[in-house]
């Protein structure tokens, strides 16, 4: 199984049937979100709307309550009667309750709880793992903390901390890896510092909440034309060469080659 829907993943209310198709369209995939979006007196009505939703079901991602709820079991049985089989763990943090899930559905475990970081490495190793998310502010919760940013923005360190792990198990597994969302819309300067910084350091992509956020993240994920001319130029100039070798006066091994191969494949994806 493989994860890779574009860099720009959109979070939309289960209940609010009427924004699917603007979703879809403006984002790379749709989160169609049945967790925290969604009130718990409106759960009904949503699970009802993805049944009746005619979506692409290779570009949604079904996000679902903890499996240590009730409305865990309605959701799955919700989506037995729909084409969607991608669903997004809220709160992931049992390997043995995600490893016995429908094998008819690819999971995304949605690492945001204490616990859940702490067992990234082997929520990441269950075969029916296709990527891992983390989440900040409910892992700050889970921890009896108030805030997971610095009053500059910054993620504190333990958000920091989370987020590489997280990255760390899904990388070591071969699984993708999806940034989290962030909460300030209107903060696009910093949500496109960090999207870079998530590109640059191995995220597949970035959670949003809003479609104002997609082309900034899309546009963070997309190497500029210096980079694509260097990728093209040093695997040019590997071709004539036998292991490690200077390039513009900078040495070059297979890890470099590595990262000028995956410069190409963003700029084409």
């Amino acid at each position: 199984m493989s994860f890779d829907l574009g860099p720009a993943l959109l979070f939309c209310p289960a209940d609010r049937p009427e924004r699917y198709a603007k979703a879809m369209e403006r984002a790379d995939a749709v989160i169609l979100d049945l967790e925290d979006a969604v009130a718990p007196a409106h759960k009904s009505a949503a699970r009802g709307h993805l049944i009746e939703s005619e979506l692409d079901p290779d570009r949604v991602i079904v996000r679902v309550n903890p499996p240590e709820t009730d409305a865990f079991a309605a959701d799955l049985s919700t989506l037995s009667q729909t084409d969607y089989r991608r669903i997004m763990v809220a709160k992931a943090q049992s390997p043995k309750r995600i490893g016995r899930l429908d094998a008819r559905f690819e999971v995304v475990a949605l690492c945001e709880t204490a616990k859940g970081v702490a067992q990234a490495d082997r929520i990441a190793a269950l075969d029916n793992v296709v990527a891992l998310m983390w989440g900040a502010e409910d892992l700050v919760a889970s921890l009896g903390g108030t805030s997971s940013r610095k009053p500059n923005g910054r993620y504190r360190d333990i958000a920091r901390y989370a987020r590489s792990r997280v990255l760390l198990a899904a990388g070591a597994r071969g699984k993708a890896a999806i940034d989290a969302v962030h909460l300030d819309i209107d903060d696009t300067k910093r949500l496109a510092v960090e999207a870079a910084d998530a590109a640059a350091s191995g995220f597949r992509a970035t959670a949003c909440i809003h479609p104002s956020q997609v082309p900034v993240i899309r546009a963070a994920y997309r190497p500029d034309e210096k980079s694509v001319s260097w990728a093209r130029a040093v695997l040019a100039a590997a071709a004539g060469e036998r292991g490690v070798f200077s390039y513009d006066g900078v040495m070059v091994d297979e890890p470099v080659l590595r990262h000028a191969r995956r410069v190409l494949s963003r700029a084409s994806g």
